[in-house]
């Protein structure tokens, strides 16, 4: 495959460059999933990604490979890999994990918080005032910037993956829903009270605001995608 001008040759990569490399792919394939542009159920081109991203075949298939174990993709024998099926019902299991490791974080967050950690939240609390003319999309990414800062702010880093790899499963879910901005909204407001209780020191409200914003927001979800 040509390289594009200036591109790192996969051939002439170090290692430290080639975990880059991997990681470059792992991001971009990884949103192209969560966004539904690579449907649920799709067969993965993987010359095709490697060609759309520049990206050779080792650091892609490394990318691949860990979103296997994301269970985003699929991979079957002599068959191929495909995008992992999206699953409505597993939106509640999802759910039951995340409210009690999110309460769990956003306690810590609270307990654990340096200075620059107040001035990232205290920046999300500016953000919420301004965002009442965001798209779905728009609202999507400030709800995930404010989940990765109070997992960041919980400064437990084995916490801070294993919450992150739940918010993407549940992500994609959402993207089903990316017309019905009222549920969205809501639930980003919420997110008020619980920057507030973290920037209070209120460990225990922030436990509770995260809890019952994690539930709350799935029941939403499934109401909208179910007609239930």
């Amino acid at each position: 495959m040509a390289e594009a001008k200036g591109q790192v040759g996969v051939l002439q990569a170090s290692g430290l460059e080639a975990t880059s490399l991997a990681d470059r792919a792992y991001q971009a394939i990884r949103e192209m999933i969560v966004s539904l542009e690579l449907r649920p159920g799709a067969v993965i081109d993987e010359r095709g990604l490697m060609e759309r991203l520049g990206i050779g075949r080792t650091p892609t298939r490394e990318a691949l490979r860990r979103l296997a174990q994301e269970r985003l993709v699929e991979v079957y024998p002599r068959r191929g890999m495909f995008v992992t099926n999206v699953e409505i019902h597993d939106l509640a299991s999802l759910a039951e994990v995340r409210s009690v490791l999110e309460s769990h974080v956003a306690r810590l967050a609270t307990e654990r918080a340096t200075d620059a950690d107040r001035g990232a939240l205290e920046a999300l609390l500016n953000d919420l005032d301004g965002q009442t003319d965001l798209d779905a999309r728009g609202l999507m990414a400030l709800d995930e910037r404010i989940h990765r800062q109070v997992y960041r702010t919980a400064h437990n880093p084995f916490l801070e993956s294993t919450l992150e790899e739940y918010y993407v499963l549940a992500l994609r879910i959402w993207y089903l829903a990316l017309d019905r901005t009222r549920e969205l909204e809501q639930a980003v407001l919420g997110h008020r009270e619980l920057l507030e209780a973290i920037l209070d020191g209120d460990a225990t409200r922030a436990e509770q605001t995260m809890r019952r914003h994690v539930l709350d927001f799935e029941q939403a979800m499934r109401r909208v995608l179910t007609g239930a």
